[in-house]
C-alpha cells in the first residue's frame, strides 16, 4: 500500500454526522472474534489555522451495541461488563496530537466508560475532505485492554485486547 498525501483540513469545528459515522470492535475469545457496533451520538473535531487537529470529542451511545447476537448484546449490557442501565454513554476526549507516518497524527486520548477512565490513543488520518459538499472523513484505529476499564472474565471466553476502529463523518459545525 503506498502513502496517500496528508489531507489539508479547513479551519474551525466540525460535528460528526452520527448517521454515517460508525465506531466498530472486535475481540477474540472462545468461539473466535466477536465483531460488533456502537452509535457515536455526539462528536466534535477543533481545527486550528494550520490545520492541524487542536481537540477531539466523541460520546457513544452503548444502549444501541449491537453484535449481531441479542443474548450476547444483553450480556455486554449487564454491570460485569459495560454496566449499561447506570452508564449508558461511553466518552472519549484527546488534547494532545502526534504526527504519525503517512500524514496521520496519534491522539493522546482518555476513555471513560462505566464510571472509569483509562489513556486510549488513537492513530489516525483524514481520508477524504470535500470542501463543496461540506464534508470530511476521518479513520481512527485504537487498542484497548478490557481490563483497565474494569471489565473482567475469564481471558478464555472474552479476550483482554479490544480493538476499536472508528470511520466518521464530519461536517462544519458550530461547536458547543
Amino acid at each position: 500500500m503506498t502513502a496517500a498525501a496528508a489531507v489539508r483540513v479547513a479551519a474551525g469545528t466540525w460535528s460528526v454526522s452520527d448517521s454515517r459515522t460508525t465506531v466498530g470492535f472486535s475481540v477474540g475469545g472462545l468461539g473466535g472474534t466477536v465483531h460488533g457496533s456502537v452509535p457515536c451520538s455526539w462528536g466534535e473535531l477543533v481545527v486550528d489555522a494550520a490545520g492541524e487537529p487542536v481537540r477531539v470529542r466523541a460520546e457513544v451511545d452503548l444502549t444501541g451495541l449491537d453484535t449481531g447476537i441479542a443474548k450476547r448484546d444483553a450480556d455486554l449490557r449487564r454491570p460485569r461488563f459495560l454496566d449499561v442501565d447506570r452508564q449508558p454513554i461511553l466518552s472519549w476526549s484527546a488534547d494532545r496530537f502526534t504526527p504519525a507516518a503517512g500524514g496521520g497524527w496519534v491522539a493522546e486520548g482518555t476513555l471513560s466508560v462505566r464510571g472509569t477512565t483509562a489513556p486510549l490513543p488513537l492513530t489516525g488520518r483524514v481520508e477524504e475532505m470535500h470542501p463543496d459538499s461540506g464534508w470530511l472523513r476521518v479513520r481512527a484505529s485504537a487498542e484497548i485492554d478490557r481490563t483497565a476499564v474494569g471489565i473482567r472474565a475469564p481471558a478464555v471466553l472474552v479476550g483482554r485486547r479490544v480493538a476499536i476502529e472508528v470511520d466518521a463523518w464530519l461536517v462544519p459545525g458550530a461547536g458547543s
